[in-house]
């Protein structure tokens, strides 16, 4: 019989629901039932493992790293053998992957688009002059502020549910999260709006779920069963454009993939903090083919990206001068 397959994922309630879910497809392609609660533990064990990340609620992220605080207690586990696989949601993972580790598989992606959700108000442009708009998402920021300079932004850190009780006690007037997250969790009836992608593209990732891995064991029979690829050609070709940008908490980046049929189109865009500039390059590849489609998905990300770099320099950055 194989040994088992340990898989850590945070502890929060939409990393467990996320994880849940992966976890039984893992138990299938091991070959146990997974509407068979003991077996499938018993051949995907969960390990729920506390990040950084987890513990900071009071300050913005780039103020203690940045976004790979909610993996790097992960994918310490994984590079140590406590655990065989990570889940992660993309949006959170680095573009470098650590040595040693590598993502391996990407299953269908969730709506990547950004939600507004508010007890008062039906939009973004429906807020009053100076209305509060909570977000921790330095790209939310700087996309919100954009469109609506007038508003306060009020810096929301948290769980969804730790967000949706601060809306609920008067915080904030509207606050925005990710669509996926909310539709995992079984919350989409708190959406008031759902934000146009190509206006307001979400992060590089977003929606996507990530199965992380030693690189020895990238080719487990198992991975198979969750690889989707037109997900993975999309988050190739955003994760591109955030490789070149060197995304992180400290600069605001947006990217918007979709594929139809063989055409893949991305939109990429970056801002200052403040909302003031914003700098947006297009791109449209035909993968059929290609040897290495990934690839070349990679590659338009890439210079689209680079692009935006050239022409923007350091403006990007949270604290520039």
């Amino acid at each position: 019989m194989a040994p088992p397959v340990r898989i850590g994922a945070r502890g929060s309630r939409l990393s467990q629901a996320q994880s849940r879910t992966i976890q039984a497809r893992i138990a299938a392609a091991l070959g146990a039932d997974p509407a068979v609660p003991a077996e499938v533990e018993r051949v995907a064990p969960l390990i729920l493992i506390t990040t950084s990340g987890d513990r900071i609620q009071d300050r913005r992220l780039l103020d203690e790293g940045g976004k790979g605080l909610f993996t790097k207690e992960i994918e310490a586990a994984l590079a140590t053998g406590e655990i065989d696989a990570a889940v992660h949601s993309l949006k959170d993972v680095p573009s470098l992957q650590p040595p040693g580790l590598v993502l391996a598989a990407h299953p269908e992606r969730e709506d990547p688009r950004d939600a507004f959700c508010s007890l008062a108000y039906g939009g973004l442009q429906a807020l009053p002059q100076g209305a509060r708009l909570g977000t921790a998402s330095l790209r939310r920021q700087a996309q919100s502020l954009h469109r609506r300079p007038d508003l306060e932004l009020v810096m929301m850190r948290g769980n969804v549910d730790t967000r949706l009780s601060k809306l609920a006690g008067g915080e904030a007037d509207a606050i925005l999260l990710a669509l996926a997250g909310l539709k995992r969790l079984g919350l989409a009836d708190h959406v008031r709006e759902v934000l146009d992608p190509v206006e307001a593209p979400p992060a590089p990732g977003q929606g996507a779920l990530a199965i992380q891995t030693r690189s020895a064991d990238v080719g487990a029979a198992w991975l198979a069963a969750l690889r989707h690829e037109p997900t993975m050609l999309t988050i190739a070709a955003e994760r591109g454009a955030l490789e070149a940008l060197e995304g992180s908490c400290r600069t605001a980046i947006g990217a918007h993939a979709v594929l139809n049929g063989s055409r893949l189109s991305l939109i990429v865009e970056a801002l200052t903090p403040d909302g003031g500039e914003r700098w947006r390059r297009e791109g449209v590849i035909d993968l059929s083919g290609r040897a290495e489609p990934e690839a070349a998905a990679h590659a338009l990300g890439l210079d689209l990206g680079r692009a935006i770099r050239d022409e923007a320099g350091d403006r990007l950055l949270l604290g520039h001068d």
